[in-house]
């Protein structure tokens, strides 16, 4: 998964605070609270919306942001101040990426024809954790375009092991290869 950049350095510096003061299991559970409100599309839409006043916007997140550790108050309150609302859309998956990545782990999607059982995705997540060296968790798209096969997408590195794939990289080498004229012609 990929965070935009200001979103990485908000969360980045959210992250050592809460470290450095010992409140990063704190933290983490404000992040958390903040995903429950924040995934509603009519609550992101209205805190994103430039056309409503600043204090309405903020006094929105209020009542989540009460029992909330200082650090996580003031991130957000430096978001609205600074008019960096957009980096609320990307809060929680900026965290959960630096989460992992302070845990050694990265997450992916594998995407595939058909849904994957459990057991399926456990087997792709141990295989791909020995070759990264890193705890991999992998989520799954259905993409029945693919045909069959799995597409692997993780720690900027694409695996494509899919039908799709497969019959696209022989066009190019047909497309591409010489035209044999022979002798007879």
């Amino acid at each position: 998964m990929s965070v935009d950049a200001v979103s990485a350095r908000y969360v980045e510096a959210l992250f050592r605070l809460a470290m450095r003061q010992g409140v990063l299991a704190q933290v983490d559970a404000d992040v958390r609270g903040l995903d429950v409100e924040l995934s509603c599309p009519r609550v992101l839409a209205f805190l994103l919306d430039a056309r409503v006043a600043v204090e309405e916007r903020r006094g929105k997140l209020v009542s989540v942001l009460a029992s909330a550790h200082p650090l996580t108050r003031n991130l957000v309150g430096l978001l609205f101040d600074k008019r960096r609302e957009e980096v609320l859309s990307h809060l929680v998956a900026a965290w959960r990426e630096r989460s992992l990545q302070e845990r050694g782990g990265v997450e992916g999607v594998v995407q595939s024809a058909r849904p994957l059982g459990a057991a399926e995705v456990s087997r792709l997540e141990a295989s791909l954790g020995a070759r990264l060296r890193k705890d991999v968790k992998l989520a799954n798209e259905v993409q029945p375009e693919l045909v069959g096969g799995v597409r692997v997408l993780v720690d900027n590195k694409m695996l494509d092991r899919t039908v799709q794939g497969r019959l696209d990289g022989l066009r190019r080498r047909l497309m591409t290869a010489p035209l044999q004229v022979g002798a007879s012609d």
